[in-house]
């Protein structure tokens, strides 16, 4: 049940009864997900960690909090599929763009783009709020792709992760939708 309406119009609506459809799922709802315990944080590279707040393995895609408490770097890499990301703190940037994000800043990447993500020294860790659609092709120094990275390398990363600080392998459905 949300917070109790008191002067808002909207006092007194009766809520939806029957709010799932047959085989629908619950939301996920978690609260302040850019904070908390750090053992929620997969490491991905020797400097960024992702926390998963969402994974679709049906669309293979997931939505994460990335973070990076000094300079980072991620794989350079290539993605046939659009990504979102807001910035809640600190500053990153693509090596190949003009633009550096900081708090605040949204920024779509489109479908065929390859790009080198790098964080910044800031008084603030690098936090981001990322949407992943598709998989990452990871790339070498000229743009050939070496490897890939998708849902199911997500999924199962972060289970060993869990597993290995006590959060257990199976924290990972409860994201699952």
């Amino acid at each position: 049940m949300p917070e109790t309406a008191h002067s808002e119009f909207w006092k007194g609506i009766k809520p939806v009864e029957k709010v799932f459809r047959e085989g629908g799922l619950p939301e996920i709802y978690l609260s302040k997900i850019a904070e908390g315990d750090e053992r929620y944080w997969v490491p991905i590279s020797e400097t960024v960690s992702s926390k998963p707040v969402w994974i679709s393995p049906s669309k293979n895609m997931w939505a994460d909090v990335l973070m990076s408490k000094s300079a980072g770097l991620v794989n350079r890499h290539y993605h046939p599929h659009p990504i979102w990301a807001y910035t809640i703190s600190g500053k990153w940037a693509y090596l190949e763009h003009d633009w550096t994000a900081t708090a605040g800043d949204f920024v779509y990447e489109t479908p065929g783009e390859s790009h080198t993500l790098v964080c910044y020294e800031h008084e603030d860790p690098m936090k981001v709020f990322f949407v992943v659609s598709g998989p990452l092709m990871w790339l070498d120094d000229d743009g050939n792709t070496t490897g890939h990275f998708d849902v199911f390398d997500y999924i199962k990363n972060a289970r060993e992760h869990y597993d290995r600080v006590g959060i257990g392998a199976d924290y990972v459905d409860t994201l699952i939708r």
